[in-house]
This record gives structure tokens, C-alpha cells and sequence, in this order.
């Protein structure tokens, strides 16, 4: 019977973070197979995928910065407005004022970051809820937009559009495909395996841990391989002048840049501390004020970084940039798990949920939905999605999805001093015992 047991275990998983992982990723599936068959064939095709990846890069950096903000505790409903303040004093540098484009980019994160930072100030120093400044702040650089460019949209150079809608070059000989993204598809399939067999390494190094049946790693790799296959031949073989895009690369880069601060650094661990509980974490040693300060900090700078991608994409800046953007940020964000009170979510989560927001606002586009329809199925959605997430959570769900995902998730940390919290086969043996 305990064999039985350890095999549904290793199979299925049995923690509430796999539960939750179950809901993100067959959500997602889900809505993928759905708007594949309403579409005949059109969601997976490469133009399709290209386009979605450059359209929702800005919303997934986003979403990056805003899982920071919710796991300390906080909301930030301005990034939408600073996004677009941004865009639009960079537009104004580098085409009025004759400033080279990328040192456009430069003034566009210092922009961010002073935003961040005057908000931060508010929040950390002052004790003004974040809710508040960041309303103000949303009011204030929307007004700031429309005041410096006039309601008018601003062009912006050739150069400075490479950021988002540029594509990796072509090398090489010709294949039939883009090398570039061979290679990129290539090298993360070796940090897949990679990472699977260190993984297997550590646990067996771990006293009294054991890794999971081989069939088992076997199991996940060839359906995590099977995906990026997949992705990387659509990618790839785009019409001529196509491949993966630079605001993907960019994501990329920032979502293994965030997941390894947050799992990985006294930083991101402080930050789960002071979203889990804001007393214990300061008697504990965490500088409460310096917390607060740098995440509401880090969201103007990734703020002002999504701006410049689509404004970049559009090759101009408008009056009429950013808008809704930190509802669809918070959106992604508690689809993929975070919870609202704050101290739990994950950058992978994040990213996760907001997929699937990209891939809802896509399907409903292809399929020729309104525009007020879509708003009323993106509420419903959301409202749904996170019912379902808390249920399933409640219920304490087995998920092989989360079990195939676990190497690539890990649980937010705990606050510093916190006694570890036994599992719940470690519960039940204890009550046994």
C-alpha cells in the first residue's frame, strides 16, 4: 500500500504549489487546444506566435515587476501611466532633441527609476498606503503624457524600434530556418536536461532524500523537450525576415535574471519575509523601509522599460498608451498563484498567467469577438480562474502537471527565523507515530 502511495506521490505530486501549478498550466493548455480548433489551426501557426510574443512581451515584464510588489504586500496601479510617460518623454528626447537612441533607452530607465523611487519614498517613508500613491501616480503621469506630447503621437527612429519589433538577424547557411533561434531552442533544451540531472543530483545528496523513479524525469523531459521543440521550429520558420523576437529575448533574459533574485539572494527572501509578516521580518533583522523602497523602485524601472518596448513596436508614442496595462499586470499575477494578501507567487507563475491572458486576448481577437465582449470574458476569466485556483488549493489536489514542472518552481521561501514547516506525509507519520 506504501508503494502505492510513494508511486501516486512521485507521479501526482501532493503540495498545494503543485495544485496550483495544475490550475496555471491546464488553463492555459486548455485555452490554447480552444481557440486551435475555433480558429482551424491559426493560434499555433509562426505568424501567430511571433505576433503574440511581441504584443504581450510588455505586459509579461510587467507582470515581473508587479509579482514584487504583491508579494510585499502592496499594489501598484500606476505602471500603466508611467509606462506611458516614459514612452512619450523618450519619443520627445530622441526625436526632437536629436539625443541617439540608445542613450534614449538609458534616460528611459532613469525616468522609471525616478518615478519608482518617488513613489517608494511615499510608501516606505512617509507610511502613505501604496494603494494611494500609486492612484495619484496613475492620475498625475497620465496627465503628465498627454501634457508633454501634447495628445499627439511622437515617432521614434529606426533604430530605437529594434527593441520591439526587431527580430534575431540571420546567420549562417541557409537552413530553411533562423540559426539564431535553432541555437537559442538548442541551448535551452541543454539547460533543461541540464537542470533535470542536477536536480536528481542534489536530492540523492540530500540525507534521507531520495529523487523520483527515472521513468519519471524521463516522463518530463520528453514532454518539456517535446514543447520547446515545437516552439522553437514555429519560431523559427516564420516567413523570411521573422524569428524570435528581441522583446522575447529580453523577457527571457529578465524572467531568469528575477527568478534567481527571488529564490536564490537575502533580497528576494526578504521580500517573501516582509509580504508574509512585516512585524516578524523586521524583528528579525529585515530593513522594512529598504524593502518597500526598492520594490516599489523596481516596478517604475520595469515600467519604464515596457513603455519603450511598445512604443518601440508601434514606432510612435501616443496618448493613448498604457492603458488597463496594470490591470492585465495584476491579472497575470494572481492567475499564476500569487496570493493576495501577499508572501507567496513566483516569477514563473507569473509569466505563466500572464500566457494566458495573452493567449485569451488573442483567441477572442481571432475569432472576431467585440471589444465589449472581451472585456466582459476577461473579467468572468479572472474571477473564475482564481475561484478555481483557491478551490483547488482548498481541496488539496494531486497535479502530474506540477509534479512534470517541479524542478522549474520552488516554493517562496520562508521569513527569516521561521521554524520549517513539516510536510504533510511528515504529519501524518508523526499522528501515527
Amino acid at each position: 500500500m506504501s508503494r502505492v502511495r510513494d508511486l501516486q506521490k512521485n507521479l501526482f505530486g501532493g503540495t498545494t504549489s503543485n495544485a496550483r501549478q495544475f490550475g496555471m498550466i491546464f488553463t492555459l493548455v486548455a485555452i490554447v487546444l480552444y481557440f486551435q480548433i475555433r480558429t482551424g489551426g491559426l493560434t499555433l501557426t509562426s505568424g501567430n506566435l511571433i505576433a503574440l510574443t511581441q504584443q504581450y512581451a510588455y505586459i509579461s515584464i510587467l507582470s515581473i515587476g508587479m509579482l514584487m510588489v504583491i508579494v510585499a504586500g502592496h499594489i501598484d496601479l500606476s505602471v500603466g501611466s508611467v509606462a506611458a510617460f516614459t514612452g512619450i518623454v523618450v519619443a520627445k528626447a530622441v526625436t526632437e532633441h536629436d539625443v541617439p537612441w540608445p542613450a534614449g533607452i538609458l534616460l528611459g530607465l532613469a525616468v522609471g527609476a525616478l518615478i519608482g523611487a518617488w513613489q517608494g519614498f511615499w510608501v516606505a517613508y512617509i507610511g502613505v498606503p501604496a494603494f494611494i500613491v500609486t492612484l495619484a501616480g496613475m492620475l498625475l503621469f497620465r496627465g503628465g503624457n498627454q501634457y508633454i506630447g501634447n495628445a499627439d503621437t511622437v515617432p521614434v527612429p529606426e533604430g530605437f524600434r529594434v527593441i520591439g519589433a526587431g527580430y534575431l538577424p540571420e546567420v549562417g547557411p541557409a537552413t530553411g530556418y533562423n540559426n539564431l533561434t535553432l541555437l537559442l531552442g538548442l541551448l535551452l533544451c541543454a539547460a533543461v536536461i541540464w537542470r533535470e540531472w542536477r536536480s536528481r543530483r542534489v536530492r540523492q545528496q540530500m540525507e534521507g532524500a531520495e529523487p523520483a523513479p527515472a521513468w519519471i524525469s524521463v516522463l518530463r523531459l520528453t514532454i518539456l523537450l517535446s514543447v520547446i521543440v515545437f516552439a522553437t521550429l514555429r519560431f523559427a520558420g516564420g516567413r523570411v525576415g521573422t524569428s524570435f523576437p528581441v522583446s522575447g529575448i529580453i523577457l527571457a533574459v529578465l524572467v531568469i535574471a528575477y527568478s534567481f533574485y527571488t529564490r536564490n539572494t537575502a533580497g528576494g527572501r526578504h521580500i517573501y519575509a516582509v509580504g508574509g509578516n512585516a512585524r516578524a521580518a523586521e524583528l528579525s533583522g529585515v530593513r522594512l523601509r529598504r524593502v518597500n523602497f526598492l520594490v516599489m523602485t523596481n516596478m517604475g524601472l520595469l515600467s519604464a522599460l515596457a513603455g519603450m518596448i511598445f512604443v518601440a513596436r508601434s514606432a510612435a508614442s501616443g496618448p493613448q498608451d498604457g492603458l488597463t496595462w496594470e490591470l492585465d499586470a495584476i491579472a497575470a499575477v494572481f492567475i499564476g498563484g500569487a496570493a493576495v494578501s501577499g508572501g507567496l507567487g513566483t516569477v514563473s507563475g507569473s509569466i505563466v498567467g500572464g500566457l494566458v491572458v495573452a493567449v485569451l486576448n488573442n483567441g477572442l481577437q481571432l475569432i472576431g469577438t467585440g471589444s465589449d465582449m472581451v472585456q466582459i470574458i476577461r473579467g468572468l476569466f479572472l474571477l473564475g480562474a482564481v475561484a478555481l485556483d483557491v478551490y483547488n488549493k482548498k481541496q488539496g489536489r494531486f497535479s502530474i502537471i506540477g509534479s512534470l514542472t517541479r524542478p522549474f518552481h520552488r516554493e517562496p521561501p520562508a521569513p527569516p527565523g521561521a521554524p520549517a514547516t513539516p510536510s504533510r506525509a511528515d504529519a501524518k507519520a508523526a499522528a501515527a507515530g
